[in-house]
Formats: structure tokens, C-alpha cells, sequence
């Protein structure tokens, strides 16, 4: 091989070329084209013997560059002079002047062994090994690697968001559990293990019958794998006792997700109303089972069809005409809890504050009174001291105990509650019922969410429903297009990568709808894996509004939404 470098090195020298450097020259681009890779070789004048015609496909240099008898200097100058390299070398520290970057380049080619990895692109990434053979020879093989490093991404943006989906359930308030369809527990939350005093890796792998007594561990099985198999959600209200003697009184629910031939359930549980209140769900149960002994019962509700949606557990609403003036007061050192209440609150026209301690509740009832100021009702966070409620009474406005779960999430549930209670004791003294009621608009879908990936559901749903909209999720990009035409939600959250139409396809799709129809633009909003700038560029060419990067968080899609989604108001109404 030396010999044929030193027949190519004398004939850069002369006019003519050698057949056999032709030869020379095909062979080796040949070989290029089997590597996928770029060749550059060099004498030890520093002159170029050959340099493969895919170089060209990573530098947009001139063609007379890769000619034999070309020098190092000359080549790599022309390399800085097409500024690929320098916009990246700023994102590392500042730009190199010209000089010093082809000193730079030099002594990497001088040195025996050396490899190195630069971004050439936002999602370009090229590999340059070089070699200073004994003869005083240098080759560099220059290679794509972008797949590769696109691949590392994935594999640590997968990570991330397997942690991140560990950390929304380890911090959810209530036990949560998921079986695989041979109904073996493959994730459990925190708050699970502290309800039965276990650790996650005594759990997982195992099914029910390794951790309970066969009795309960039948009957939960007899409940999975009926919700498995049919789809129904399974509703099971059960008496507890817990360790310490306590009895209270829970609901179960389960549900399955996924897909056919990998389904997975998925099982919450909460205390039920301290008020002993039964739920909605089991009036539209298809089937109902009570034990002999009345310590449970189970409710299975039906799937609903494509065309129909089931409503949300209907509320009793009954409260006064108006809610202008009324005032209420939240008392909890809760953070996120209180911005859920307050912002619950003001959507139904309440006047509202908050304070988070009993010194801080005292003084404030002690400032209103002086004032005149008169408080409808207090909503207490049961984590608070007893000396909150005992204020509440010695100034005689009515208050609503809570834990932190139930303050974000069932709020108008429970002063609606309060509300028919009061009206109905108080002898109102008409049959008229005044109810919680909103526009037309807010009946109506909010948020429509695009995705197919089964873990990604939960986190959207956990976090949609934690922040109070009402939302759907589409698993294809079919069901996407097809929900946006049934119930034009105000918003969608469009992953890109989808079974059937892709995310860019469904967004193009409802445009054109929207054109048709002479229909108001929804915003979507792309949900994209990587920061790719071509999937940016599709996006906004698709006609889609934003994008966001996963993994989500409450506050990335609460931003969202109070860019783009239309403010609700509230309105009361009376019915006879």
C-alpha cells in the first residue's frame, strides 16, 4: 500500500494521471460507499493523495479541493470558510480566529491517534477519527453518527421520563397501583406502600394472592380480570380497618388502558365523604355485587360507545341565585391545593382569599369583623390545628373540613354540598333550586390530548385532572381528527408521533376541516420528544400554533392553556 501511495504522491506532480491511480481513486471510493464513511488521505508533506468524493456530503466545498497535491492548510481553510464549523465551536466557548483554528486543526492531524465528535447541525453530529501512520501518512475517516447519538437522546430522554412518571406517582396523595394483564403488579406508588406497610420491590413481580389473605385476593382478582376483560370501570366501595383500629370507609376504582394484547389496570383509592354520601357511579352500574355481610360493594360501569360520552359523576348543585359578594376564606398551608381552590373559586364568581395558619386565620376574621366585612363560609385544611375551627365558631361562620386532595379536587363537589344542605334546612321556603351552571362553552370539551404511549396517558390525565379541565385523550391520529370534528375542544395537545395519520397529517386534517366548515381555529399545540428543528418547522407547516417539549409538567401546560385557551366564565342560573 506505501508503494501506491508514493505512485499517487509522484503523479500529483505531473499533468497526466496514471491509470492506475484511477484505479486507485475508484477503489477507494468504493470502499467509502461500503463504510458510509469519508476518507482523507495525506503525505507526510502535509499534501492530499486522496480525499473520496463524500466529504463532500459533510462540507459544501469546492469540487478542485479534493484534488491530490491539495494542501492540508488549503483544504482546511476552505472547511472554515464555509462557517460550518465555527457556528458550533461559539456554542463551546467563542469562535476561534481563523489562524488559530487551522494551528488547532494541524496539530490534531500531526498527533498519533485522535477522535473527536462535533455537532455540525441541530441534529447533526459527525465523527472524525485521525491516524499519523509510522511513514509519516496521516488518514482521517470522517462518519455520520447523527442516529447514534439521536438513539443516546431517546434511550436518556426515556429515563428521564420513566422518572419522572415514578415521581408524579410517588407524589399523587392517594395509593395507586398497575397490573399487567397475567395481573401481576408491575408499579405501585409511595402512598400504596405506606397504606400496607411495604416496600415497591416486595410488590412488584407478584400478584395478589402473595401479599393478601386468598378471600380478599380472589375477590380482587374476580374484579380485574372482569375489568381486563370487558373494559368496564370497576367501582368498589369497602369498609377498613386499619392498624390502628380506625374504621373508614374507602372506593376503589380500576380501569384498563393500553391496547389489545397489552392491556394493563390500572387502580386508585380514596376515602369516601366523611358525611357517609354514597357515589353516582353505582346508579349507572350495569351490574352490582353486595357481600353477605355488607362490608363492600362493587359497581361495574359500562364503556360508552364512540358517539355517546359519559358525563362526570353528577354534583348536587343546589346554592343560592347569586354568587356576586359571597366570600370565602381558605385555610391551608397547602400551596398547590390553595392555588387549585382559588382558582376554582373565582371561575364560579366567589370572592376569595386564602391565609395558611391559625394566627394568620385570626387575625384576619378579627381585621373583617371591625370591618363589617361578613364571610359566607371557611374552607379548613385538616392538617391545620383545631384552633381553626374553633375560631370558625366563636365567630359563627360556617366551615367545610378538608384534606389537601379533596381542597384541588372537589371543591365545588363539596360547597355545593354545603350549599343544597344549608338552602334546604333553612326552609327557603320555595320549591325553586338554584344550581351551579355555566355557558354553553364550558359544557363542552377543553383539552383534547393526542397520544398513544400508555404512561404518557396517566401523566396527562393525573395532571389534567389535578389542574380541573375537562379533557380527552385520542391514542391514534384518527380517533384525534375524529374527536376534534365531534366535540371541537378548545384546545389540542398534538404528540407527532401517532399510529395511523401522524400528529403532522391530523393537524392538517383539521385545518382543511376547519377551512371547510368556515369553523374558529383551534390552537394546537405540538408535543414534540426531541428539539429537533426539522420537527419544529413541520409543526408550524402543518398549521399548528406551538410546540411543547415532553417530559410535561402542571406548570408547562397551565402556561399553555392561559396562552391559548379561552377564558370560561361563570354564570348562575335558576330552574324551576
Amino acid at each position: 500500500m506505501s508503494a501506491g501511495f508514493e505512485k499517487a504522491d509522484t503523479s500529483s506532480e505531473v499533468d497526466g494521471t496514471p491509470a492506475e491511480a484511477d484505479l486507485q481513486t475508484a477503489l477507494f471510493d468504493v470502499v467509502c460507499d461500503g463504510l458510509s464513511a469519508a476518507f482523507i488521505i495525506y503525505d507526510k508533506n502535509d499534501h492530499l493523495i486522496f480525499a473520496s468524493r463524500q466529504i463532500l456530503e459533510f462540507f459544501p466545498l469546492p469540487a478542485e479541493m479534493l484534488k491530490p497535491g491539495t494542501r492540508l492548510r488549503d483544504f482546511l481553510g476552505a472547511i472554515y470558510d464555509t462557517g460550518v464549523r465555527q457556528q458550533y465551536d461559539v456554542r463551546q466557548g467563542g469562535s476561534l480566529s481563523r489562524e488559530d483554528w487551522l494551528s488547532q486543526k494541524i496539530a490534531s492531524h500531526w498527533r498519533e491517534r485522535f477522535d473527536a465528535v462535533e455537532r455540525h447541525g441541530a441534529d447533526s453530529w459527525v465523527r472524525f477519527v485521525k491516524r499519523r501512520l509510522p511513514g509519516g501518512y496521516g488518514v482521517t475517516i470522517v462518519s455520520d453518527i447523527s442516529e447514534d447519538k439521536k438513539r443516546e437522546e431517546q434511550w436518556r430522554s426515556d429515563l428521564e421520563r420513566v422518572q419522572l412518571t415514578e415521581d408524579i406517582l410517588d407524589n399523587l396523595p392517594f395509593p395507586l397501583f398497575v397490573k399487567d394483564r397475567n395481573l401481576t403488579y408491575v408499579a405501585v406508588n409511595l402512598a400504596f406502600c405506606e397504606k400496607y406497610q411495604t416496600t415497591a420491590d416486595e410488590v412488584l413481580g407478584r400478584k395478589s394472592g402473595d401479599l393478601f389473605s386468598p378471600e380478599i385476593a380472589k375477590r380482587f382478582e374476580e374484579s380485574d380480570r372482569h375489568v381486563l376483560e370487558t373494559g368496564e370501570m370497576s367501582i368498589s366501595r369497602q369498609r377498613q380497618i386499619s392498624r390502628d383500629g380506625i374504621e373508614r370507609d374507602i372506593v376503589s376504582r380500576k380501569h384498563r388502558i393500553g391496547k389489545p394484547g397489552r392491556y394493563f389496570l390500572v387502580s386508585t383509592t380514596q376515602d369516601l365523604p366523611r358525611d357517609g354520601a354514597d357515589l353516582e357511579e353505582f346508579d349507572r352500574a350495569s351490574a352490582m355485587t353486595t357481600s353477605a355481610n355488607q362490608s363492600y360493594r362493587r359497581a361495574y360501569v359500562p364503556v360508552p360507545s364512540a358517539v355517546e360520552r359519559r358525563e362526570p359523576a353528577a354534583m348536587e348543585a343546589i346554592v343560592p341565585e347569586n354568587f356576586s359578594g359571597r366570600k370565602i376564606l381558605v385555610v391551608t398551608a397547602d400551596l398547590a391545593a390553595e392555588a387549585a381552590a382559588l382558582r376554582t373559586l373565582s371561575k364560579y364568581g366567589f370572592e376569595s382569599c386564602s391565609v395558611r395558619g391559625e394566627d394568620e386565620e385570626e387575625r384576619f376574621l378579627e381585621i373583617a369583623t371591625s370591618s363589617g366585612i361578613s364571610l359566607d363560609l371557611l374552607i379548613i385544611d385538616n392538617q391545620m390545628g383545631m384552633r381553626c375551627l374553633e375560631l370558625s365558631e366563636q365567630y359563627g361562620i360556617p366551615a367545610l373540613v378538608m384534606d389537601g386532595f379533596q381542597i384541588a379536587n372537589e371543591l365545588t363537589f363539596q360547597i355545593a354540598r354545603h350549599f343544597n344542605r344549608n338552602s334546604r334546612n333553612d326552609g327557603a321556603g320555595t320549591d325553586a333550586d338554584w344550581e351551579i351552571s355555566i355557558s354553553d362553552d364550558m359544557v363542552g370539551l377543553q383539552v383534547l390530548v393526542a397520544e398513544d404511549n400508555d404512561i404518557n396517558q396517566i401523566v396527562f390525565t393525573q395532571i389534567l385532572e389535578g389542574l380541573g379541565y375537562r379533557h380527552m385523550i385520542a391514542a391514534t391520529g384518527d380517533e384525534v381528527v375524529r374527536l376534534w370534528a365531534e366535540h371541537r375542544p378548545q384546545v389540542v395537545l398534538m404528540d407527532i408521533s401517532l399510529p395511523g395519520f401522524n400528529g403532522f397529517e391530523a393537524a392538517r386534517l383539521i385545518r382543511q376541516m376547519e377551512e371547510v366548515g368556515a369553523a374558529a381555529r383551534t390552537p394546537i399545540i405540538g408535543v414534540l420528544t426531541q428539539a429537533f428543528e426539522r420537527d419544529r418547522a413541520e409543526c408550524v407547516k402543518s398549521g399548528m400554533d406551538d410546540v411543547i417539549m415532553k417530559p410535561v409538567s402542571p406548570d408547562m401546560l397551565e402556561a399553555i392553556f392561559q396562552k391559548y385557551l379561552v377564558e370560561e366564565g361563570a354564570r348562575v342560573r335558576t330552574s324551576a
